[in-house]
């Protein structure tokens, strides 16, 4: 007879990774927590709904149309880890996905099959400022412990000490939702890509996890005649790539935006990138709160020094806190590099 897989080895088998960009294998976060468990009383699970980066659709999707599959992730890992040890489930969203998908995950939370589990369950809104660190895991940690929203040292890691010290296992509702489908035999290697900008059919596709750009955007008949560059992993913290560099793999969070090279202004572009970050840092490391601000102030001059906007960018990528901080180093990198370098 053959041996029955738990969830664990099923998520294993799978070879699932998180979804909210970091691609950490699920199944490593799932034994670091289930290990936790074993000599601590209780533990929390956090539905990451954040979704913080412009431009990705996927979690918002996932809950207005696959709201069941989701709410059984939940379900199955509050089995798995033992009922008696999760004390509390939050589903942490965005202040529009509350106001839009809440009522809908109730009405599941409220069938025969879940009434129990929904006792446990409390909804939590992601404050709007900052927007974009607010959806990191320690972050999330910390707002949902009413303390200040930044990221936190790791280790000690949210799996080993989270929530007022205890272990937590933050994932992304997609993983959730991956989660369900492994469980039932039905996942198929897929992921979700949100693609926008220039593009004939905007929207989210479920494609095979592992593809290059140009696969993505062919397979969506999103591949344009016109003179175009993409941004992938994110609308502000993702790399530019020119229309003959495609053959590079989907990174981050999914999301692919189309530029037309003739419409687009680059200056304005650049512009818009350098304020996001300046509002969105958190302020907890000088390099990001410092950096974005002297950018910006940079880029508004009429000829600035290049020299010192470069030392700026790697200052961000070698002494950020967190991934924002050398996120807009990539992003600003890759176009001097790939787009503007003449």
């Amino acid at each position: 007879m053959a041996k029955t897989l738990n969830i664990l080895q099923k998520i294993e088998a799978a070879g699932l990774v998180g979804r909210g960009g970091a691609r950490y294998p699920t199944a490593s976060k799932w034994a670091s927590f289930q290990a936790s468990l074993k000599t601590r009383e209780i533990g929390y699970l956090v539905i990451n709904g954040a979704e913080g980066e412009p431009g990705i659709k996927k979690d918002a999707y996932l809950l207005t149309e696959k709201t069941e599959a989701v709410v059984n992730g939940v379900y199955l890992a509050n089995q798995f880890f033992g009922n008696d040890k999760i004390k509390k489930i939050y589903f942490f969203l965005k202040h529009e996905y509350y106001r839009d998908y809440s009522k809908k995950i109730k009405a599941v939370l409220d069938t025969k099959k879940y009434r129990a589990l929904s006792k446990k369950v409390e909804f939590f809104i992601k404050p709007e400022s900052p927007m974009y660190i607010c959806g990191e895991e320690t972050s999330i940690i910390n707002i949902i412990s009413g303390r200040r929203a930044e990221p936190r040292l790791k280790p000690p890691f949210p799996t080993q000490s989270g929530i007022h010290n205890h272990p937590t296992l933050v994932n992304n509702v997609e993983t959730f939702y991956d989660i369900s489908l492994v469980a039932a035999d039905t996942y198929n290697g897929h992921r979700l890509y949100t693609l926008g900008g220039a593009v004939k059919h905007r929207g989210v596709f479920s494609l095979p996890a592992v593809m290059s750009v140009r696969e993505v955007l062919q397979a969506t008949n999103n591949y344009q005649d016109f003179d175009f560059f993409v941004m992938t992993g994110g609308e502000v913290c993702g790399e530019l790539l020119r229309s003959d560099q495609l053959q590079a793999p989907v990174e981050g969070s999914g999301l692919i935006m189309v530029f037309d090279r003739k419409k687009t202004d680059l200056k304005k572009l650049l512009a818009y990138w350098l304020k996001f970050y300046e509002t969105e840092s958190c302020g907890l490391c000088t390099a990001c709160r410092e950096g974005a601000y002297r950018l910006r102030e940079l880029s508004q001059q009429t000829n600035y020094d290049q020299r010192l906007f470069i030392d700026l960018l790697d200052n961000l990528e070698d002494s950020s806190f967190c991934a924002l901080g050398s996120s807009l180093a990539l992003t600003v990198k890759s176009m001097m590099e790939n787009i503007t370098k003449k």
